[in-house]
């Protein structure tokens, strides 16, 4: 008969265990732009590195809930850290944009030969949902026969339709295929620039 109160209590710490089971964790990457590809070339360009701010260069996706204020979505991550993700989607950017068949991140080829660097600083990374985001980010391009660089500044500011975190992920996806542009005419404009 004792058996009965135990199996109860153990009946009732399942419950509450089922009852405080927190909403299952969402993940997003930034995806490549879908344009028409570039002819090929045997252009060879490193990404990276990449650097982010610190108040979003972390795994959740965090989101501005007002002026001064941000919040931290626990339940909503990246899949990979966000400078990956950037430097991933820019690289594939590049490969549709120039037709270039070796386009890499810069962790990847530390030591290898490319013919152009692309180095990303992104100074701003905001996301409202149901309102835009607003990204900004500083590169610079480097010919490294020559050591000629291209410097310049990509702004956006994508209004977001809906209110959900595919939304937001879609919106930055079109604001690092815009950079991806930027970067895209550098390396044209090196490459016809006298060595």
């Amino acid at each position: 008969m004792r058996r009965q109160p135990a199996l109860l209590v153990v009946g009732l710490m399942m419950l509450l265990a089922v009852g405080c089971a927190s909403p299952p964790s969402r993940f997003y990457t930034l995806s490549a732009a879908s344009a028409p590809a570039a002819p090929p070339s045997s252009r060879s360009v490193s990404v990276g590195p990449v650097s982010v701010p610190a108040s979003v260069d972390r795994p959740e996706i965090v989101v501005t809930d007002g002026p001064n204020q941000v919040r931290i979505d626990e339940f909503n991550r990246w899949a990979s850290p966000l400078k990956s993700e950037i430097a991933r989607a820019v690289a594939e950017n590049l490969v549709l944009m120039l037709g270039a068949d070796r386009v890499t991140q810069a962790a990847q080829t530390a030591t290898a030969d490319v013919q152009y660097r692309a180095l990303i600083e992104v100074q701003r990374l905001d996301s409202t949902p149901g309102e835009a985001i607003t990204f900004e980010a500083v590169w610079v391009v480097r010919r490294t026969a020559g050591g000629q660089s291209l410097t310049g500044r990509t702004r956006v500011r994508e209004p977001l339709r809906e209110s959900g975190y595919p939304a937001v992920a879609a919106a930055h996806s079109r604001a690092v295929a815009r950079l991806s542009e930027d970067i895209a005419e550098a390396v044209r404009t090196l490459e016809i620039a006298p060595r």
